[in-house]
């Protein structure tokens, strides 16, 4: 099977490259991530990517879109649901469209590793393409080896990212650190009473 691998960075690949290669799975990885912000981060990711394929020998294709104004574009107006009504579905179609004029059997994506995404949105999108371009979805419940993969990949000395790739959910980072520190200094405050 001739697979196009939708990849959002390196450490999410390492589970998902291993689990396909024991299928006999030999996935071309292709890099399309016009969401993920700052440039900083994207070109962290990339190159952290690019550098791991070449060591485990493996093809990969990156389409460079750094797309920060699409992105806020699309993504203004509703950015509770930015995930499932852009993120995921821009970077499957491109692959989807991409696979299909490119004579692959099939195409799947990386994030279906992760246990922080909707992985039955990106269930659902990935057939839905499948059905618009009329090619394979590969799908895979890689949540699995999840913690088994990000192991790896720091034995590997990979980056590893601190948020899902884009700018809001680098917020949503911090706001959680900032209300863990309020806690803590609500807590300390109460003990010295």
């Amino acid at each position: 099977m001739k697979l196009l691998l939708h990849t959002c960075c390196a450490p999410c690949s390492v589970y998902c490259i291993d689990a396909l290669n024991e299928e006999n799975i030999k996935p071309v990885v292709y890099w399309y991530n016009p969401n993920i912000h700052p440039y900083t981060e994207y070109k962290a990711r990339r190159d952290c990517l690019k550098e791991y394929t070449k060591n485990i020998g493996i093809e990969a294709i990156f389409e460079e879109e750094y797309g920060l104004d699409s992105f806020c574009k699309n993504v203004i107006e509703d950015l509770q649901n930015r995930c499932t009504n852009y993120c995921y579905r821009v970077r499957l179609e491109q692959t989807a469209k991409y696979a299909k004029e490119n004579g692959y059997d099939a195409f799947s994506t990386t994030l279906l590793v992760s246990i922080y995404q909707n992985h039955d949105e990106i269930k659902k999108i990935g057939e839905e393409l499948a059905n618009i371009y009329g090619i394979k979805f590969l799908y895979r419940d890689f949540r699995v080896g999840f913690r088994q993969g990000q192991a790896k990949a720091r034995e590997l000395g990979l980056y590893m990212q601190k948020y899902c790739g884009c700018i809001f959910s680098e917020e949503s980072r911090y706001n959680c650190h900032i209300k863990k520190d309020l806690e803590k200094a609500k807590k300390l405050n109460e003990n010295i009473k």
